[in-house]
C-alpha cells in the first residue's frame, strides 16, 4: 500500500506535473511553428511560379505550384512529428534506426498508400495532365484543381468537387490535348435544292473560319451525310481549340440557322395537322361513327 501511496505521489509530484506541462506547451509550440512556415512558405510558392496565362505551359506551372506546396507541406509536418516526439522524450533515432521494420508495416498495411504516392510520380513525370486541364479518370469527369501526391482534386461542371486517389485514376483521357472536334448535321427539306444550299453553308463556313477565333481547322461542308424520314442532312467538320468545342458549337449553329433563313431555306421539324372530318345528314362523321 506503501509503494503504491509513494508511486502516486512521485507521478503528481510539482516537478513531473511542471515537465510534463512544459513538455505539452513545447509541443503545441511546434505545430503552430509548423503552421505558420506553412502559410508563409506557400506564398513563396506563388512567387516564384506566378501564373503568366493559360496555355499549356502555364498549366504545367500551375501543376509544379500545387506538388511543391503538397511536397513543402508533408516535410514540414514530418519534421514536426519527429521534433514533437523528441520533446515527449520517445526514441526517434531507433524508430529510424528500425526503418525496416517500418517497412514491413508498409508493405503489409499501407500498400494503397505507396501505390497512391507511385502513381502521383508518375502522373507527374509522364505530364498526363495538368492543373486547369479537363479529364475523365477514376469514373469522374471535370477541371483538375489540384494534382497531390496522394490525390488529385478534379471539379465536374456540376460543381462537385471528387478527390480521386492517384492508384484509383486508372485510365486518363485527356480532353485538352491537340484541337477538339466539332461535327453539326445540318437538315433542308427535300424540295430545296441541294447544290444550292451546298453553296450557302460553303459561304457561311468561311465567314465563320475568319470571324469566331477558336476555330483552329476548317469549318468545311463534307457534303450529305443522311437521307433521312423528312429532310436531308449536311454534316460540317470543325476544329477548336482545347475546352471551346462548345461554344464553337452554339455560335456555328446560331450562324447556320440565320444564313439558311436569310436563304429562304427550309429548315424541316415535325408537324401535325389537323383536318376536321364532314357531317352527314344522318350526324354522323365520313367514317360512319355518330357525330360528337
Amino acid at each position: 500500500m506503501g509503494t503504491l501511496e509513494e508511486l502516486l505521489q512521485g507521478f503528481l509530484s510539482r516537478e513531473r506535473i511542471l515537465g510534463v506541462a512544459e513538455a505539452l506547451a513545447k509541443a503545441v509550440l511546434v505545430l503552430v511553428i509548423a503552421r505558420l512556415a506553412i502559410k508563409a512558405t506557400f506564398p513563396l510558392v506563388d512567387k516564384m511560379l506566378r501564373e503568366r496565362g493559360e496555355d499549356a505551359a502555364d498549366r504545367r506551372v500551375l501543376t509544379a505550384r500545387t506538388l511543391l506546396k503538397s511536397v513543402l507541406r508533408y516535410t514540414i509536418d514530418f519534421i514536426a512529428l519527429l521534433s514533437i516526439l523528441d520533446i515527449l522524450n520517445v526514441p526517434t533515432r531507433s524508430i529510424l534506426a528500425g526503418a525496416g521494420l517500418v517497412g514491413l508495416a508498409v508493405g503489409f498495411g499501407a500498400q494503397q498508400l505507396v501505390r497512391d504516392v507511385i502513381s502521383g510520380f508518375f502522373v507527374i513525370f509522364e505530364d498526363q495532365f495538368a492543373v486547369g486541364e479537363y479529364i475523365t479518370a477514376g469514373g469522374v469527369s471535370g477541371i483538375v484543381e489540384e494534382i497531390d501526391l496522394r490525390v488529385t482534386k478534379i471539379r465536374d461542371f456540376s460543381g462537385d468537387l471528387h478527390i480521386v486517389p492517384n492508384g484509383s485514376l486508372g485510365t486518363v483521357t485527356n480532353h485538352c490535348r491537340g484541337n477538339m472536334r466539332v461535327l453539326i448535321d445540318v437538315s433542308v427539306a427535300y424540295e430545296e435544292d441541294l447544290d444550292r444550299v451546298l453553296e450557302v453553308l460553303e459561304k457561311e463556313c468561311e465567314a465563320m473560319a475568319t470571324e469566331i477565333p477558336d476555330i483552329r481547322e476548317g469549318p468545311r461542308v463534307l457534303g450529305v451525310s443522311k437521307l433521312g424520314d423528312s429532310a436531308v442532312s449536311f454534316r460540317i467538320l470543325a476544329r477548336t481549340a482545347p475546352m471551346a468545342q462548345w461554344a464553337v458549337e452554339r455560335q456555328m449553329l446560331k450562324r447556320l440557322k440565320q444564313a439558311l433563313d436569310r436563304e429562304g431555306i427550309e429548315i424541316p421539324y415535325p408537324r401535325y395537322v389537323v383536318v376536321p372530318a364532314r357531317l352527314t345528314k344522318a350526324g354522323r362523321d365520313d367514317q360512319g361513327g355518330p357525330a360528337r
